[in-house]
């Protein structure tokens, strides 16, 4: 009896270790944003892990913000870069292959990635993401992207759309890997800097990140 019970318990253990969520902190000068990474993106998750653990990201700047839609960063190109150099196009040497399914609601952490004919497989930047913050969105809205992008939206995903809104325009052409738990106000504090042409903020906005329990 003694041995089935053991036997019980280390199976226990092991399935909890492999249903841990794993999270990430993005430290900035206008608070910090916990995410958790989705385990149904695994390529995504432990890149964005790996590249967290090495300190790839710290001192990197959000380079692009557009009020309203996103905050994006992650360039390694931007690290003590002067106000005067394009960003946007450097990576760590590779590209992730596209895990597209989730949603872009409000909070939710992206992958950035080229563009048009060049990339047809949609595969994602090694590095560079972007956080939601998008803009409200109704229901006539949704249902005319639905249609045209030919997506099933469950009830609960339109209830989270129409309440906190976000940028449904991306669904089913980009990676979303994660999503802010805890910080979401900090996204707007970031969104409303001052930027300039180009919308790289005219004041530099760094982060960390690292993982955390």
């Amino acid at each position: 009896m003694k041995r089935y019970v053991i036997l019980i318990l280390m199976v226990a253990t092991v399935m909890s270790c492999k249903t841990k969520q794993k999270f990430a902190l993005i430290e900035t000068d206008y608070g910090n944003m916990k995410v958790v990474l989705y385990d149904a993106t695994p390529l995504h998750r432990d890149n964005f892990m790996k590249l967290a653990s090495e300190g790839f990201y710290d001192d990197l700047l959000f380079h692009r913000i557009i009020n309203g839609f996103m905050i994006q960063g992650g360039d390694p190109d931007s690290r003590g870069a002067s106000s005067d150099k394009n960003l946007g196009a450097g990576g760590p040497g590779y590209q992730v292959d596209a895990e597209i399914g989730a949603y872009h609601f409000k909070g939710t952490l992206a992958a950035a990635r080229q563009g048009g004919p060049m990339n047809p497989e949609k595969k994602s930047s090694g590095s560079q993401f972007y956080i939601v913050q998008g803009k409200p969105v109704n229901a006539s809205e949704l249902d005319m992207m639905a249609q045209r992008k030919n997506i099933i939206y469950s009830e609960e995903d339109k209830a989270r759309y129409l309440k906190y809104g976000g940028t449904p325009f991306l669904d089913s052409d980009y990676t979303v890997f994660g999503e802010v738990v805890d910080g979401m106000e900090v996204i707007d504090k970031i969104a409303t800097v001052q930027t300039a042409p180009g919308d790289r903020p005219v004041k530099d906005v760094k982060m960390k990140v690292k993982i955390v329990k």
